[in-house]
């Protein structure tokens, strides 16, 4: 009888982890293909599909210590970057979900004028009711904290 009860326990367990690695799974795509929208967007100049990842009370940071937030505001430096023609090649991804919230971590290389720029782009996104992710705080410049002091 242990033995059996040992066996339906194990099987029960290896289930809910099936299905908890696969609602995971389901999450990480659903947050990069919210991370592509915004990134095929920009690179279209299409600054309302932009927008439409982001979350109304999100916060971007256009260069390091320098918070934007609020639609109009957003909206002019989106357009403004999109105006510079700057062209990003980005680089691995990675996602962690815990519950509502997800964290996006991509670098990404853009030309500059002493050359390459690099940097770890950290995006903090929020699961929406209907099953989406949109951006609370995207912060391209997440490693210029390493060249404090």
């Amino acid at each position: 009888m242990k033995l059996w009860n040992f066996g339906a326990v194990a099987l029960l367990t290896a289930t809910l982890a099936t299905q908890i690695h696969a609602e995971e799974d389901m999450d990480q795509t659903a947050i990069l293909e919210t991370i592509s929208a915004m990134t095929t967007a920009f690179a279209a100049g299409n600054i309302d599909g932009v927008m439409a990842t982001y979350e109304p009370s999100a916060v971007v940071i256009a260069q390091p210590g320098q918070p934007v937030a609020g639609d109009a505001a957003l909206r002019a430096m989106f357009a403004e970057f999109v105006a510079s023609g700057v062209n990003f090649a980005y680089g691995a991804h990675e996602v962690v979900v815990a519950g509502d919230t997800g964290l996006h971590l991509m670098s990404w290389t853009a030309p500059g004028p002493d050359g390459p720029m690099t940097s770890l782009s950290v995006a903090v996104l929020h699961r929406q009711p209907d099953g989406s992710w949109k951006i609370v705080i995207d912060h391209p410049f997440g490693d210029a904290v390493m060249d404090q002091e």
